[in-house]
């Protein structure tokens, strides 16, 4: 609803908006534990039996694959919170605060839940080029924290949208007809 919200405000005030629906792969799966667990301590204060008991709900996960029928090596994760616990998503959100401050370096505004993110900012009808050229710095910029953290960035799966009351992407494009460009 924030996001619609801040879309329509754009739109009334006549500006046009341009979003950018970021996916992530295996977002959950590669949450670094030590990362994760010096940023709970560091940035969020959380210490002492509180962060023991994350780091134990964290330590001594397993995994294997089973492929027709043959089960391979058990290996120990350092890496990945699951995915259909509560905790899950909320672990993984303070894992990725940080990204908000890259967001906003750009003068962008951003909204997450869970590992859908969202990053949007609005301009002037003429100066939509700016701010795509914006954009993509401000991705670009999302993408180097997202690798230092290692996590990735799903091109294939992240899309950009325009958005703008129908009158006047209706007049952006019509002037643009009419421009000796």
């Amino acid at each position: 609803m924030r996001v619609f919200s801040d879309l329509v405000a754009d739109a009334d005030a006549g500006n046009i908006s341009l979003m950018a629906l970021l996916d992530l792969s295996a977002a959950f799966d590669t949450v670094d534990h030590a990362i994760l667990l010096d940023r709970l301590k560091l940035e969020f204060g959380i210490v002492g039996p509180a962060l023991l008991w994350i780091q134990s709900y964290l330590s001594e996960r397993k995994q294997a694959v089973v492929c027709g029928g043959v089960r391979s090596v058990t290996t120990d994760l350092t890496c990945g919170v699951p995915q259909g616990s509560v905790l899950g998503p909320l672990l993984f959100l303070l894992y990725t605060a940080g990204l908000g401050s890259v967001i906003e370096r750009h003068g962008m505004r951003n909204h997450a839940y869970a590992d859908d993110a969202q990053i949007y900012g609005c301009c002037k009808p003429g100066d939509t080029e700016a701010l795509r050229v914006n954009m993509l710095r401000c991705i670009n910029d999302v993408n180097d924290w997202m690798t230092s953290n290692r996590l990735k960035l799903n091109p294939a799966k992240s899309e950009f949208l325009w958005c703008s009351s129908p009158r006047m992407l209706w007049r952006n494009r019509r002037s643009r007809r009419h421009s000796p460009h």
